[in-house]
């Protein structure tokens, strides 16, 4: 959705884990290594256990691309397992055939045993990684310390590494699994990020996702730090979302405050700025010691004039009088959350946005005529559904039903009919208003529906190599907004090489897409730049 808008190849901050942006900190380049140890040596276990979302699975991941050649690894991913259902799996990732009397644990590790002596003979060594190990029941974990004593006189034919939530620790700890602690032979415990290294963190993704300008504000990313801890995952949610609101503002940068909302809207839970965090108590304290020096003049003095207490009061009176009406001479604001929104969209008519947006079209809605869009497609035109950001509405220029959330998350439908640098104009049926893009922001998450006139009512993409009508109207509107561009075919209505560099032109220009494909967002803005007679666009509605 925001990858082209900040010159981004893809989402720099997916919560599945990718080799590719695994950053290298001091602590994961410590983990790691063990990891890597673990596979390069023979015997015991070898256990990694970090906090949930601080990249452990990444870790994994990354050392699967190290492996060398001459070792086979069974990899686990849901330890879940009975004891007799974990060495199923186990044989089954190695590709060994499982005997007939599968649900006995003696046959299963004859089988493996075996396996693993042919191994050996060959020169393979074979490694068992478990993830999520926390899971595992002690029955399973007996069952794992059994398997250390598949053995020649010289090594150990099993490797095992454990990957887990620290709770794995917790289970080890326990005196029936002493045997099994005393095989652990590499230990490692990875830790979130530092306040740099998360600050780094976030550059090494945007630049593995292409950027090549600053999008966090320093302050910005320090915040993000704060607010999650440093955990990587986390992370990753507070800066993708932050991302959309950025995006959704039309603003390249990334600030302190988008930040904060980001964390707010994922977390749903308010966030105080790190600076009230001990401002708001230091109030509290201040609040208390002027309370109590108060109370202790009064009683210790209890000697005011009538006069001053009245003209106190009136004074008191009047002063918080002006702050409640805001005479001080400050411009009125609109309040982001305004709750004028929230009453109209709790009490809008749900088919008041559909049928407003058609009788822009001059199009009467009879809900007993079929879909909105059916009614539309009837009469020549086309339904266009997106989910985008106001950027993206306000370069199709179009009128459009947008799907808002009210604060109890019900969804509602408002129309969204004039669109200006920093406002908008709703329509709820017979009402219309005006709010801040801020105010709209929170109760909109990019999910809209416009209407639109597809040439010859087609609403098919038109790409190379195809010859109709439709192919001569795009080189004719082409042609149109760009003087000039002036045809050189003798067949216009053949979608030819000249065609396809004139429309990647164009929507280079447009910041679209610039694939030579004119798909429906592309012929939308074709039509509004020609501005055709009866089109009601959200520029010339008044």
């Amino acid at each position: 959705m925001y990858t082209s808008f900040f010159g981004l190849n893809e989402k720099p901050f997916t919560i599945t884990p990718d080799p590719r942006y695994l950053f290298m900190s001091e602590r994961h380049s410590e983990g790691l290594a063990h990891l890597v140890y673990g596979v390069t040596e023979s015997g015991g276990f070898i256990q990694l256990t970090g906090e949930v979302g601080t990249g452990k699975t990444t870790l994994v991941r990354t050392l699967l691309g190290k492996i060398p050649a001459e070792v086979d690894i069974a990899l686990i991913l849901n330890p879940q397992l009975t004891a007799v259902e974990f060495l199923v799996t186990i044989c089954e990732e190695l590709g060994i055939s499982l005997p007939e009397r599968r649900d006995s644990a003696k046959a299963l590790v004859d089988a493996l045993n075996q396996h693993l002596l042919g191994a050996h003979s060959r020169g393979r060594r074979t490694i068992l990684l478990i993830d999520e190990a926390q899971n595992l029941t002690e029955d399973v974990l007996e069952q794992l310390r059994l398997l250390t004593n598949l053995e020649t006189a010289k090594q150990k034919l099993l490797q095992i590494i454990l990957i887990a939530q620290p709770e794995l620790r917790e289970k080890l700890s326990k005196n029936s699994l002493r045997q099994l602690t005393q095989r652990i032979t590499g230990r490692y415990h990875l830790e979130p990020l530092s306040r740099d290294e998360a600050c780094q963190y976030i550059d090494h993704r945007l630049r593995v996702a292409g950027a090549l300008t600053e999008i966090f504000e320093l302050p910005a990313k320090r915040e993000v730090f704060s607010l999650s801890g440093g955990v990587p995952r986390v992370m990753n949610v507070i800066c993708d979302r932050a991302l959309l609101g950025a995006y959704s503002r039309e603003t390249r940068l990334v600030n302190k405050r988008l930040v904060r909302k980001a964390a707010a809207e994922v977390s749903g839970q308010s966030i105080m700025p790190t600076i009230l965090k001990w401002l708001v108590p230091a109030i509290g304290v201040a609040a208390a010691m002027f309370i109590g020096a108060a109370l202790w003049s009064y009683y210790s003095e209890r000697e005011p004039t009538a006069t001053a207490t009245i003209s106190a009061a009136k004074d008191n009176s009047q002063t918080a009088a002006e702050i409640a009406s805001g005479t001080d001479d400050r411009p009125a604001t609109t309040q982001p959350d305004d709750p004028r929104l929230n009453q109209l969209l709790v009490e809008s008519d749900s088919s008041a946005g559909i049928t407003t947006l058609l009788g822009l079209w001059g199009l009467e809605y009879d809900p007993g005529a079929g879909t909105a869009c059916e009614q539309a497609a009837a009469n020549g035109l086309s339904c266009y559904y997106q989910r985008g950001s106001w950027a993206g509405v306000r370069q199709l220029n179009r009128p459009a039903v947008l799907t808002l959330t009210d604060n109890g998350g019900a969804s509602h439908q408002a129309t969204l009919i004039q669109l200006n640098a920093d406002s908008a104009e709703l329509s709820f049926g017979e009402t219309q208003m005006t709010f801040s893009i801020d105010a709209l922001s929170k109760f909109w998450f990019g999910q809209f529906m416009l209407i639109w006139r597809p040439p010859n009512g087609s609403a098919d993409a038109i790409s190379p190599g195809m010859q109709n009508e439709n192919v001569r109207w795009l080189r004719q509107s082409l042609a149109a907004i760009d003087t000039n561009y002036e045809p050189q075919t003798s067949t216009p209505d053949f979608f030819d090489q000249e065609l396809e560099q004139q429309l990647i032109a164009f929507q280079r220009q447009n910041r679209l897409d610039a694939d030579g494909l004119a798909g429906q967002k592309t012929q939308i803005i074709i039509n509004s730049m020609l501005a055709l007679d009866g089109t009601p666009t959200l520029a010339a509605i008044r």
